[in-house]
This record gives C-alpha cells, structure tokens and sequence, in this order.
C-alpha cells in the first residue's frame, strides 16, 4: 500500500474541532501518506496521486465522483465496492433501497471504475439474503465483512493477470439516491408493510420519522401485527407494555422512539411520560 484517500477533517463535538476521519486515523498509525483533498479535482492531489503511482486504487464508500484525470492515474484502474448486485441500486443508499423495495436478495459488486455512476464493468460479486427483521444497518454490516472478501480477492486476481471485467446488464437498471428527511417521513395511510419496510430501511440512518403533536418522534423498528385492531391511521393505542399505532392496513407495534433533543426509550415508556397523549401521529 503506497497512500490512502480519505475524505477532509470535518467539525465534531462539543467543541467543533475539526477531527480526521477514522481512516486517516489508522493511516496515520501505520505511517502511511494520507490525501484528503477537499475536491478530488484538486490540482495538489491529482499530482500528489501521480507521484505515489498506484497499480491499483480500490475504493469504497467515498462519498464523492472521482474525475476523468485521477481515473487514468492507476495502471490497473480504480475498483470501486459498492453495496448492491449491479447494474440494480446504482448510487448512494443501495441497501436502504433494497429494503424499502422488499428485495429477497441483494449482494456486494467489485467494478471498475469510470466516469458514469455505478456504471463500471463488473469484476465479480457476493449475494446475500435479505432476512425479514433485517435493518440497513444490520445488511451493511454483513456486507461490509462478505464485500471485503471480494475486494481482497479481487485485487489478488488483478494483481496475478487472471481477472477480467464484464459489462453491467443493460435491463435492470435502478437507482438509490441518497436518503433525506423528506424521504424518512412516515405516511401512516401505506400499507403496514411498507411502513415497516421505510423504516428498517432508514435505521439507523438518516433515521425515520414522524409527528406527535407537530413534535418530530424518530422510530426504531416497528413490529407489523397482521391482526384487525380497529386503529385509523396514524392512530395510537396503549396495551398493556404495548404502543400500537394504525396504518393503511393493519396495526403496528411501536418499538423504540427518539422524541426531539432526547434519548431513545421504549415507546411504552414515552406515553406513559406525557401529561396528554397524542391522539395520533402524522
């Protein structure tokens, strides 16, 4: 390993100082060099990436496009791991969409990377079941371990000449923009089964959302019940150690909530803390 690209120091804490990232952080403690430039078209990083003259540059959750000029540095090109069985979920957030969208299966893809997003030709890939309790963050982290595999493999099989892409499907295509808060607000009149679905897909981030009183209440994952209770949507109801609250369909289980500049707490422990309990979330 000759460098490592990372993205620049950002502001955090009480204080706001200004911290590296965790990976320039272990860089930092093998001695390796660390470019963190604040646009990969910068005219001091691409000549910095020149003069470390990389075979290969592997990549993987970056966060930024990298440019035509800094693509054409490595001799053996940039392979970029991306978290979805392309040429499906090309973008941002693709296991986040792929819960959202109910997918059985997803998987991890090793390409090459050019200019187009996600576009590369594909060097090879893992798939991975989707469980039916699973969060974007529980399906990230088993990728994470299954997609580093392929990347060490991958680069293995560049490095010995035996390895060769093959072009993305042309039909199949979807795509996973970056999920937002206008993304993450729940629509209690969808299905049950949707509503279920947005919100592991948005755990832990950017994090699910409603209303309680025109008060923003972040969720944890809900439990779909599949049984008629009588609820409207949006509709709350106290049973016992249970919050349930309507839908479109059938009734769900709330689990943990997060009110507004508070801890997350069990959603029994939240309305048992209010002087008036809402009538609804919206």
């Amino acid at each position: 390993m000759v460098g490592v690209l990372t993205r620049p120091p950002a502001r955090a804490g009480r204080g706001r100082r200004l911290q590296p990232t965790p990976v320039a952080e272990v860089a930092a403690e093998h001695g390796l060099p660390v470019l963190s430039p604040n646009r990969p078209s910068d005219p001091e990083f691409l000549a910095a990436l020149a003069d470390l003259a990389p075979d290969v540059a592997p990549i993987v959750a970056y966060g930024g496009l990298i440019p035509p000029a800094a693509l054409a540095v490595p001799r053996l090109g940039w392979v970029n791991l991306h978290f979805s069985l392309l040429p499906a979920w090309r973008g941002a957030a693709p296991a986040q969409h792929a819960l959202i969208a109910g997918d059985d299966i997803t998987g991890a893809s090793a390409f090459r990377l050019e200019e187009g997003l996600d576009t590369g030709p594909v060097y090879g890939v893992v798939t991975e079941q989707i469980q039916p309790r699973d969060t974007a963050g529980s399906l990230l982290g088993r990728l994470a371990h299954s997609g580093a595999q392929l990347l060490l493999a991958t680069l293995d099989g560049l490095a010995a000449g035996r390895l060769q892409a093959r072009p993305q499907a042309t039909d199949g295509v979807s795509h996973a923009p970056k999920l937002g808060p206008e993304d993450s607000h729940i629509q209690w009149s969808a299905p049950a089964v949707a509503v279920d679905r947005l919100v592991r897909g948005c755990t832990p981030a950017p994090g699910a959302w409603t209303t309680a009183d025109g008060q923003r209440l972040r969720l944890g994952p809900v439990l779909p019940l599949y049984t008629e209770h009588g609820l409207r949507p949006g509709e709350l109801r106290a049973a016992r150690s249970e919050v349930l609250v309507g839908t479109g369909t059938h009734a769900l289980q709330l689990d943990e909530v997060q009110p507004a500049g508070r801890r997350a707490m069990p959603a029994a422990a939240w309305l048992r803390g209010l002087r008036t309990p809402p009538a609804g979330l919206s």
